[in-house]
């Protein structure tokens, strides 16, 4: 298989001038994650939601932070993206997802851009659907965070493992995921602008040291539990790639969370299966 047969195409695409509140609601209003940025017949750039996701980070004061309806996508998106023509072949493609950390490559033919191939155009191809190896062969670990964590230490982690995270409770168990399409498409101004904390309690968990017990914490205007999606979809260690693939189809995710009676194993995503392809 090649470009030209898993593509997308026509595409939807934005001005670099154009502002990022316009670049977000056209990717919600397609259910697409990613917009190449055109200056006339000109590709320039690519803007993901990855890109939008991770301006949330309130690291600056809220004076200097600007709402997305001032941010230009020029701000924002990937300058110079990595290119194919038509007839470049599907596996080629996924080492370049894996070498190169991206998740698309538009389609160039004769310097027109005609298309578009991203990771879940690949999902559809027959080496993904030939592989049959069991999940536990291919899943990773995950990073966690308490559903009480702030918006800043969300991104932070986020950014540094460049994956998403698992939101637990306070006694271990799972409570939701946080993916980039979470902080992309999370709307809630006012309280990324920063307002007031609120004070809850929290059940401490037993430790070695002595009996867990009730305290109070001040959690920050914007938390995991704020963003998260619940309830996750799992799988146990033990059950195949096409079905954990077809389950992914039948919900609309990119990621599963692997699961041990209610232990949190690790997590296999779609990262993980392009990679078996692109050995």
């Amino acid at each position: 298989m090649y470009a030209r047969d898993v593509m997308v195409s026509p595409l939807f695409v934005v001005d670099p001038n154009a502002t990022v509140a316009h670049a977000r609601n056209l990717m919600v209003r397609h259910k697409i994650s990613r917009l190449p940025v055109m200056e006339g017949v000109n590709l320039v750039g690519i803007i993901t939601k990855k890109d939008i996701a991770y301006r949330l980070r309130q690291g600056e004061p809220a004076w200097r932070r600007r709402p997305p309806d001032r941010i230009p996508v020029g701000a924002l998106m990937t300058k110079g993206p990595v290119m194919v023509a038509p007839d470049t072949g599907v596996r080629e493609i996924a080492r370049m997802f894996v070498k190169k950390n991206i998740s698309s490559v538009p389609v160039v033919d004769e310097g027109v851009m005609t298309g578009i191939v991203t990771k879940t155009d690949l999902m559809k191809s027959a080496l993904i659907r030939a592989l049959s190896c069991p999940v536990g062969g291919v899943m990773e670990d995950v990073a966690t965070v308490s559903r009480y964590h702030s918006l800043d230490h969300v991104v932070g982690v986020m950014r540094e493992r460049n994956d998403k995270v698992l939101v637990t409770e306070d006694d271990g168990t799972l409570a939701g995921i946080i993916t980039e399409t979470n902080l992309a498409f999370y709307e809630d101004e006012p309280k990324i602008s920063g307002v007031v904390g609120k004070d809850v309690t929290i059940r401490r968990r037993e430790t070695a040291d002595g009996p867990g017990g009730q305290g109070l914490m001040v959690i920050p205007p914007v938390a995991a539990e704020d963003l998260m999606t619940s309830p996750v979809i799992t799988v146990t260690a033990d059950t195949l790639l096409p079905d954990a693939i077809a389950l992914m189809e039948k919900h609309h995710v990119n990621s599963l969370v692997v699961m041990e009676d209610s232990t949190i194993s690790g997590i296999v995503k779609r990262d993980d299966i392009i990679k078996e392809v692109a050995k």
